[in-house]
């Protein structure tokens, strides 16, 4: 499970400052910061060491605990940057011994922090933004489609008649798994009633979004959340659109492949919405592209 989604080979690239690993193809964000020089010196602040940068990290264990913290965190968090995109890149760890040594990064505003230091990118506003501006465009596209990818989609678009923004946003994104010919149930999952068959499925997903509701019909979910290598790393998200963005956000946070199931439905989140290394696109993503903009 593990091996699939931390695969971190790829051309290493040097831009100067900083050394890049290049995506292979389109299955995975892997544009995160390798951290060395040309002389293979990490990019530590000046006057830390590796010493010096693991003491500081625990030092975040406590600190995230303290009320009021925001700013210390937040200071600890940017000069730990290098030393901990050096320990991802290299060591891929595992999500759990991970969360276990940055509990902070698993935060919705440090998913947000972490993304833009990588890419220099607002994650959230970006990624809805986009969203929203093409989202037009996105139904007309949705809506001329016949035959059995259409009704699919009718099915799955369905619920944007109650007019909810979440809920259009929401349709929109499982809309965009269907008409790239992936199952938008590998993307977000629902499961009525937390019972052990949906405990079992959960800690069984290598990477989704879960959402649990008390009953079928049910407009608010109990728990709107994230799982990774089947633990959950964030819960309690505001909706589903809001919880793919920092699905999204999370891969590059700790530089993850793509899962192989949605690797289109990702390939257009990072080169259209976001507008990341759009310039090579899949044969499946250039079409998608270009009926968008037709």
């Amino acid at each position: 499970m593990g091996k699939d989604i931390h695969d971190v080979s790829g051309p290493e690239v040097c831009t100067g400052k900083y050394s890049i690993f290049l995506p292979n193809g389109f299955g995975g964000p892997r544009v995160s910061l390798f951290l060395h020089c040309s002389d293979n010196q990490r990019l530590y602040s000046v006057g830390e060491t590796e010493e010096s940068l693991e003491n500081m990290r625990k030092s975040l264990l406590s600190d995230v605990k303290k009320k009021n913290n925001r700013e210390a965190v937040k200071m600890k968090m940017e000069k730990t940057f290098a030393y901990r995109r050096h320990e991802v890149v290299q060591n891929a760890p595992m999500v759990d011994d991970f969360m276990t040594r940055w509990p902070v990064l698993f935060e919705v505003t440090e998913v947000n922090a972490e993304f833009k230091r990588i890419t220099t990118i607002p994650l959230q506003s970006k990624f809805m933004s986009q969203l929203d501006v093409y989202s037009e465009k996105l139904l007309k596209m949705f809506q001329g489609r016949g035959g059995e990818l259409g009704r699919r989609l009718k099915s799955v678009m369905a619920p944007i008649c109650d007019g909810d923004l979440d809920v259009r946003r929401a349709c929109i994104l499982k809309a965009v798994c269907v008409y790239l010919g992936e199952d938008s149930d590998n993307l977000v999952k629902e499961y009525v009633g937390l019972d052990e068959t949906s405990k079992t499925a959960i800690e069984e997903t290598t990477v989704g979004i879960y959402v649990i509701k008390d009953h079928a019909a049910s407009v608010e979910p109990e728990d709107t959340g994230i799982v990774v290598e089947g633990v959950k790393v964030l819960w309690d998200l505001e909706n589903v659109a809001f919880a793919v963005t920092m699905l999204f956000g999370l891969m590059y946070a700790m530089n993850l492949s793509y899962p192989v199931e949605l690797r289109y439905t990702f390939e257009v989140f990072q080169k259209i919405f976001m507008e990341m290394n759009g310039d090579k696109l899949s044969n499946k993503a250039l079409s998608f592209k270009n009926r968008l903009f037709q």
